[in-house]
């Protein structure tokens, strides 16, 4: 018996799966769910992927990872987004602890063949520019570790916008949504158009 590398979404022609493991960031805080920028993504998407969006606000890396396994063995996602971080970031945990989990969700998902898109995430300097160099570090040296697509920073043009933000200075507002999902597409799209083709070529 051959088997493949390929997603058995992709071996069938079927849709792919795609699975946002996410904080409020991605749960549409604060906003109406249908305006959020994964909902926007589907809705972008259509008939061409399912979105699966799973995200929690007020999650930690710790908590994705303890939730991911049963979510991968429910969905079997071709394509896992992990827009975590950010409150690990605020609460000020060790960014080490911080990588090892975000390292042991890109392996789990790898282990079923499903492709990695990391959303980076920056915090406020409150705790020392030491610490946040340490914190958006780990993103980039888990992109080149695991060789997966990255976007350096999810709120690009929005964190530092007051009128792209709510009032408590964190999350994002619904005008700010498209502007989110802009800056996740142009990492995203390649992974959603790679084929088993061209991956075995």
């Amino acid at each position: 018996m051959i088997v493949t590398a390929f997603p058995l979404a992709l071996q069938a022609n079927e849709p792919p799966t795609l699975l946002v493991m996410g904080d409020s960031l991605s749960a549409a805080y604060g906003i109406e769910q249908d305006e959020g920028w994964v909902t926007l993504l589907q809705e972008r998407l259509g008939e061409r992927a399912q979105v699966v969006n799973a995200s929690i606000s007020g999650e930690t890396t710790s908590g994705g990872r303890q939730r991911l396994a049963d979510l991968l063995d429910q969905h079997a996602p071709d394509i896992v987004l992990l827009e975590l971080g950010g409150n690990d970031g605020l609460r000020g945990l060790a960014p080490q602890q911080m990588q090892a989990n975000l390292a042991t969700m890109i392996e789990q998902s790898q282990a079923i063949d499903a492709e990695v898109l990391l959303l980076g995430i920056d915090i406020p300097p409150n705790y020392g520019q030491a610490y946040r160099d340490a914190f958006t570090g780990v993103y980039h040296q888990l992109a080149d570790e695991f060789e997966v697509a990255l976007v350096p920073f999810l709120l690009e043009s929005v964190a530092l916008d007051a009128e792209l933000m709510q009032d408590d200075g964190i999350h994002p507002t619904a005008a700010a949504q498209p502007t989110i999902l802009d800056n996740v597409w142009p990492a995203l799209e390649p992974l959603l158009e790679r084929s088993p083709e061209e991956a075995d070529a």
